[in-house]
């Protein structure tokens, strides 16, 4: 049985299932001598969905806290092609009250838009009282991905990383709970990401024309982003960048970090693999 057969025999249990499995020591030994699964990747697998549902069941308290008291949550998700933002956010909100958490992902902007003040087509979508506001990439495009297939001017780039700080700083002076993320991802992750997107059937509408050229640009993406780190990131409002080549331990993070910016404890130590940039 290959690799994809035992992943997909797990993933066709729920965490209360997984459990009873490794409870039952007769059963477990049956599955590894019939070399149906490992014992050390199933331990795993169980591990991490046990910590999963406890952390998706923390955010659900403190959404219910968001609620009750009117608070407003803004939550950036950034990151190279392929760092895995969608996944990370799909697990986010997976039990999150639909009604009162959106997830935003602007296409490229209008002619109408072109013409008016960069913020202006996010402004709008900032949350009402109550609410949680995700982005899935955000007004950082001018940040990152123009200056790197040249969308924008050199003026408008360097315009935008001035206002940028003061555009947060007024944000959070108003109340609002602003939490940046960067998914991070080595080149080599990276592009095998990319190669299985393209011959999986079922990925490949993920594959975009600016996915394509992500790696012959790393670099120039890379002196972006860390003029991004260095420029944007303030004690008010720091970048949390999470090394993602581990999705597992990459979304656990992200959770514990949003916990912890949302209850205001910011200080509590960080996994290894994430840096904070303020």
């Amino acid at each position: 049985m290959n690799k994809l057969d035992k992943t997909n025999i797990m993933a066709e249990y729920d965490l209360k299932e997984l459990q009873k499995i490794r409870q039952n020591k007769d059963v477990l030994d049956y599955l590894e001598q019939h070399k149906i699964l490992e014992i050390k990747k199933f331990n795993d697998v169980c591990d991490y969905e046990q910590e999963l549902y406890d952390l998706q069941v923390t955010l659900l308290k403190l959404q219910y806290d968001i609620i009750e008291k009117g608070k407003r949550v803004v939550i950036i998700f950034e990151g190279r092609d392929a760092a895995g933002k969608g996944g990370t956010i799909g697990r986010v909100t997976e039990h999150l009250n639909p009604k009162k958490v959106r997830v935003v992902a602007l296409p490229k902007p209008t002619p109408e838009e072109n013409g008016q003040w960069y913020f202006q087509r996010y402004i709008k979508h900032l949350p009402n009282e109550g609410e949680m506001v995700i982005f899935d990439r955000s007004y950082y495009n001018r940040a990152v991905v123009e200056p790197v297939f040249d969308f924008c001017t050199k003026e408008q780039h360097e315009l935008f990383m001035k206002q940028a700080p003061e555009f947060e700083k007024q944000l959070i002076d108003d109340g609002i709970i602003l939490i940046k993320l960067f998914l991070s991802i080595s080149k080599e992750e990276q592009a095998e990401r990319l190669k299985e997107r393209q011959e999986d059937f079922l990925k490949r509408w993920k594959i975009g024309v600016l996915d394509q050229q992500a790696q012959e640009k790393w670099d120039i993406y890379t002196n972006y982003i860390e003029n991004l780190f260095k420029t944007t990131g303030t004690k008010k409002s720091p970048w949390f960048e999470i090394d993602n080549d581990n999705k597992k331990k990459a979304r656990l993070a992200a959770f514990r970090i949003l916990i912890n910016v949302i209850v205001g404890n910011e200080q509590e130590k960080l996994d290894s693999f994430v840096k904070k940039h303020d």
